[in-house]
């Protein structure tokens, strides 16, 4: 298995070479760019909104059912949920949620590319068919996830807001106090980068995948499924690696 797991590694890491690499036109990477930014990133944004809404709910209401501490000032649960939203669901458990989405979506695509022979295909005609196809998914996701990182970010502030507004259990201006209080803005960068890495690895890992794959529509369905897996695995150890160095 360990040696299994360096052979694939030698393959990903000569893979990326060949992915970035200069292309060979501009015109038109720049458009399958902005094809692959409205595919992977526009058509996200409403599963975005949606979780966020309802996770920064949940946060708020359990964040009230738990603090009842009256040595605890009545901000505290705003403040808390602010916190977990900006320094971990925002980005990590975020991305955890796009690499299903759109990680799956990278790997069946090429995967199905690969055994339709359209990639075989671009190889005979001389084309770097790694470097059309995969760099401006790459390149289109990074450029667009911290837009949703931010919108995840106020959203799910909002679903608290939402909490405050039509329940009883938490003032509004208690709320809105506790997200205004002790405020870092570092916090902000600090998620937008973690989803900087995070949405490297989600395009490339599902992409190599794709790419690699051998046999029919079934292995293009193992093929989606072990990049989100390894996706899912490679996010969580990269997020102690980064929450280490930048905190």
């Amino acid at each position: 298995m360990l040696v299994s797991s360096i052979k694939s590694f030698g393959r990903y890491c000569l893979f990326i070479t060949q992915v970035f690499r200069i292309p060979d036109k501009w015109r038109e990477f720049f458009r399958n760019m902005l094809f692959e930014i409205s595919k992977l990133g526009v058509d996200s944004i409403p599963l975005v909104l949606i979780i966020s809404v309802f996770i920064g709910a949940v946060i708020v209401i359990q964040m009230e059912l738990n603090i009842t501490s009256p040595f605890m000032p009545a901000y505290t649960v705003g403040y808390a949920s602010r916190e977990i939203l900006l320094l971990e669901f925002s980005s990590s458990i975020l991305a955890l949620i796009l690499a299903g989405k759109v990680g799956s979506n990278i790997a069946s695509e090429i995967g199905t590319m690969r055994v339709t022979e359209q990639i075989d295909a671009m190889d005979i005609m001389g084309v770097n068919s790694a470097n059309y196809i995969v760099l401006p998914k790459i390149a289109g996701f990074v450029l667009f996830v911290p837009v949703l990182t931010i919108l995840s970010m106020s959203m799910g502030l909002v679903g608290g807001w939402f909490i405050a507004k039509f329940t009883d259990m938490i003032s509004v201006e208690k709320y809105l106090l506790g997200i205004q209080a002790f405020f870092n803005e570092w916090y902000v960068w600090y998620g937008i980068i973690k989803t900087y890495v995070f949405a490297f690895v989600i395009t490339s890992v599902a992409a190599y995948f794709g790419y690699y794959v051998k046999g029919g529509a079934l292995e293009v369905g193992k093929a989606s499924t072990n990049a989100v897996v390894t996706s899912s695995i490679l996010i969580l150890l990269l997020d102690i690696v980064l929450t280490k160095l930048l905190m």
